[in-house]
């Protein structure tokens, strides 16, 4: 095992990855508020959480990919516990007969954002700067090491009530998707898994690099504006090379649970600039198409984040509600998610809308 630089992460620093991951969740992902708490205790505790570069792992090492999978809604009634998401990883290394050098989130994106920190420490290991979404996304196959077509099993799921569930063999990345989605259903549509492992070379090759960094920059950009009474939102827009896309008042919002997924649309009636127009925006989990008057204007899997119009932080599909103030701004994709087989997996035809993706940024913006 090679000598790997490891850098504690502060509180300060976890209390940013919070407001940043929830920005990059586009909606979707849960709240990263209660694996805040979590962390808060554990720091409390005198646990400590420390990163590493992806380029410092062994091709030979292996690392836990781990999430929340469920619906939102479902997360915010049924409290985090960072255990769960350990026992997860411990249930792969016995069925694998593996030991796994480090942790990492499946999606930086909303509350699996902190996920990969509340198992490393309880796992003791450090957590990977890199994830496999950029962002977050409802399904398993929405991921980059799926677009890389890597083994997609096996998979651990484990429930508090002592549930424990191991998808051990799928045809495709969408049965793991079925099968585990079955599963985690019948828990209450809420589990805490550990996706199948990988390789520290898979990582390399694959993962979507130093996003956990990012979204400490996203976080502190946007806390740094608001303590200077500064405007957030075009703080994040510099720091991102991001588009302002709509500001308006939330008017109606349709949503509904189903099949472990929170489905809906809200609409935001628009001010300002904007005023006397409509913005339409349609999610699964996370925002995946924003209509103006009619016409798309934003796909996935452009970032389509919903933003506090006031203090710049994130809006998720389950807590979105009439009256809210808020500005939707466009961020650019990590370029494997832009790729022509990426589509395939995140484009707006894999949610089963009939439109093209055409991307709000140059190749050179994607993937920054």
């Amino acid at each position: 095992m090679s000598k790997a630089e490891l850098k504690t992460i502060s509180l300060e620093e976890i209390e940013s990855l919070a407001v940043g991951a929830w920005i990059l969740g586009t909606g979707g992902g849960g709240s990263p508020y209660l694996g805040l708490l979590n962390l808060r205790r554990l720091y409390a505790e005198g646990h400590r959480v420390q990163l590493m570069s992806p380029q410092d792992l062994d091709d030979e090492d292996w690392v836990a990919v781990v999430s929340n999978m469920g619906a939102p809604l479902v997360g915010q009634e049924r409290l985090a516990d960072s255990r769960n998401i350990a026992r997860a990883v411990r249930m792969q290394e016995e069925i694998n007969g593996i030991n796994f050098r480090a942790v990492m989130s499946v999606e930086i994106g909303g509350g699996n954002g902190v996920q990969a920190l509340m198992a490393a420490a309880h796992l003791g290991i450090p957590v990977v700067d890199a994830d496999c979404m950029g962002r977050a996304f409802p399904e398993a196959q929405m991921t980059s090491v799926a677009i890389g077509d890597l083994r997609p099993y096996p998979c651990t799921l484990y429930d508090p009530r002592g549930i424990e569930a191991v998808v051990t063999k799928v045809p495709s990345w969408k049965w793991m998707e079925r099968a585990s989605r079955k599963i985690c259903v019948e828990m209450g549509s809420i589990a805490s898994t550990s996706k199948a492992p990988r390789t520290g070379r898979e990582v390399k090759d694959w993962g979507i690099h130093f996003t956990t960094t990012k979204a400490i920059r996203i976080g502190r950009a946007v806390q740094e504006a608001n303590h200077r009474h500064e405007d957030p939102i075009a703080a994040l827009v510099s720091t991102e090379g991001g588009k302002k896309l709509f500001t308006g008042k939330i008017v109606d919002v349709a949503r509904r649970t189903t099949e472990g997924f929170l489905r809906g649309t809200a609409i935001v009636d628009g001010s300002d600039a904007d005023r006397g127009a409509r913005l339409k925006l349609s999610f699964q989990n996370e925002w995946i198409v924003a209509w103006r008057d009619e016409e798309a204007i934003a796909t996935s899997p452009d970032l389509i984040c919903v933003l506090d119009s006031v203090n710049g932080h994130g809006i998720g599909t389950e807590t979105i509600r009439y009256g809210q103030r808020v500005t939707v701004v466009a961020l650019p994709a990590p370029a494997v998610l832009t790729s022509p087989r990426g589509l395939e997996f995140v484009g707006p035809r894999a949610f089963g809308y009939d439109l093209d993706f055409r991307s709000l940024f140059s190749p050179a913006a994607a993937g920054a």
